[in-house]
């Protein structure tokens, strides 16, 4: 059966997550340190983990595998789950798979080679907008439609 994770600190989509997964009947895990919401909806399990760097990365990448789909913004593990056979989307609806991940990851370090260097290039990301809101929609609908066919 098809799940769908959502690394939950800091994910601006999560209602659609929400949305998308409960229409499809999807039992959906919004996985965090804490300080979310519950959903009331009996679909959607709130999985509050320990405090500590990467916990909930390592919840999730420990039980994404094929026919489900994770949301998250963190490459490292995005390239984990799809190591694991799951379907990995950004945010944003950038869809991570084998074929980019490895591209992605070296761009990652990169930059961050690059702002370690230069003290003065640290910058922030692009804001996320409403064409980013429904680009993820988009993109969270097929990765779902998609993670179904596998199962």
């Amino acid at each position: 059966m098809s799940a769908v994770y959502v690394d939950g600190d800091a994910c601006p989509v999560k209602a659609e997550a929400e949305r998308v997964a409960v229409r499809h009947g999807l039992k959906i895990y919004v996985v965090s340190n804490g300080g979310l919401r519950p959903s009331a909806h009996p679909l959607v399990e709130m999985v509050f983990v320990a405090d500590g760097p990467d916990v909930a990365d390592m919840w999730i990448a420990e039980r994404a595998g094929r026919g489900d789909v994770v949301v998250t913004g963190d490459i490292p593990l995005a390239a984990k789950c799809i190591a694991g056979g799951a379907r990995v989307l950004k945010h944003n609806g950038e869809v991570f798979t084998t074929a980019n991940i490895g591209v992605i990851l070296a761009t990652r370090d990169l930059m961050a080679d690059l702002r370690a260097a230069d003290p003065f290039r640290q910058g922030g990301g692009k804001p996320f907008t409403k064409a980013d809101r429904s680009r993820f929609l988009d993109s969270m609908e097929r990765e779902v439609r998609a993670a179904l066919k596998e199962t």
